[in-house]
């Protein structure tokens, strides 16, 4: 068994809290953040000892090298609180391995587990008292590591920064949503970034979802970067359809984000025995299903939105429009359980929940 190292975490308090001027009953998505940040430098090949400070600017040269070559990554998590009061922690030790897998594709070091999750259970508990506890509320998480290097040349950093800041969160979307299928531009290609969480492939996407939602669409429906035929994400989500009696969802790849969400509710599906599969879906594929009213449901599924119901996809100048969600629906159902077991209303059967 592997010793938990104890690091040296430093702490130093906001002399008066910001809590106050939140509505906790109106909360934008990323918009306010909470009082604390978790900070950690890596120099002279090795992690230092960590400090919670107070949430603010930091001081970073222009020449540092994250910001001309792209060493950056980011994770995203959510704390909640159950009928009783209590923070908890929705997997986040598989958040830790996904970063590192991001780490070790840019080039950057890993993360030790002991340090992430010291820092992090630190500042939750520090601040717990932002964690909202209106329904469909949460305390986002956001872990950042970028490189520091103050030098102008390409090559990989030799000091990195991790910082974890958290911010309270309502609902990221307040109603089904319309994705257009991008026929034109790619999020990424195999061997590329695809699947990981790296700051480059959110910097891709924008323009082309810019362009999509200046026709009315909240968020692009990405196809493959060759033929543009096979569906892979939405948008930063990964995608899921209800086809007859299954649920199906691209396989995760050099392309596409290996969701926790995502991993999450495939197992729930198999628990209730619902058929699951995980293959590649073309636009065909779809338009097929969606002629023979074969299906039934699309959603997105991750971090931030948990599941957002599709409720229309653009292809090719026409709109089809999916079933309107019910209360029998197989998303709906996701939706509540996960709600549930985050929120302790049902049992943890999966052990995912991690109390602060």
């Amino acid at each position: 068994m592997l010793e938990t190292k104890i690091y040296n975490l430093e702490i130093q308090k906001v002399t008066k809290s910001r809590i106050h001027e939140i509505d906790f009953n109106h909360i934008p998505f990323g918009k306010y953040f909470s009082d604390h940040m978790f900070v950690v430098d890596y120099k002279n090949e090795e992690w230092q000892d960590g400090k919670i400070v107070p949430y603010g600017p930091m001081s970073m040269a222009p020449s540092i090298s994250a910001l001309h070559y792209g060493q950056a990554l980011f994770e995203g998590m959510k704390a909640y609180k159950d009928t009783k009061g209590n923070s908890w922690l929705f997997r986040p030790t598989d958040n830790h391995a996904r970063l590192n897998i991001s780490a070790e594709r840019l080039c950057m070091p890993a993360i030790p587990e002991d340090l992430f999750m010291q820092g992090l259970m630190e500042l939750i508990r520090l601040d717990s008292n932002w964690i909202p506890k209106q329904e469909n509320a949460a305390l986002y998480i956001r872990p950042v590591m970028f490189a520091i290097d103050e030098f102008v040349g390409v090559k990989p950093s030799q000091n990195y920064r991790f910082v974890i800041f958290t911010c309270p969160v309502g609902q990221y979307y307040s109603e089904p949503v319309s994705v257009l299928v991008e026929t034109k531009y790619v999020r990424a290609f195999e061997g590329g970034l695809g699947f990981t969480k790296a700051a480059a492939n959110y910097a891709a996407a924008l323009m082309p979802a810019k362009l999509g939602q200046s026709k009315g669409y909240h968020q692009m429906l990405w196809t493959d970067g060759f033929e543009h035929k096979y569906i892979e994400e939405s948008g930063t989500m990964n995608v899921m359809f209800v086809i007859g009696n299954k649920v199906v969802t691209p396989m995760t790849s050099g392309t596409i984000l290996s969701g926790i969400t995502r991993d999450s509710i495939i197992q729930l599906l198999k628990d209730w025995g619902i058929p699951v599969e995980e293959r590649r879906i073309s636009i065909d594929d779809l338009l097929t299903a969606h002629s023979k009213n074969e299906l039934k449901e699309a959603f997105g599924v991750g971090t931030a939105a948990t599941v957002a119901h599709i409720a229309k996809i653009g292809y090719m100048g026409k709109d089809f429009q999916l079933p309107v969600i019910t209360p029998s629906s197989i998303s709906h159902r996701i939706l509540k359980t996960l709600t549930d077991i985050r929120t302790g209303k049902c049992e943890d059967k999966f052990g995912w929940m991690v109390r602060v």
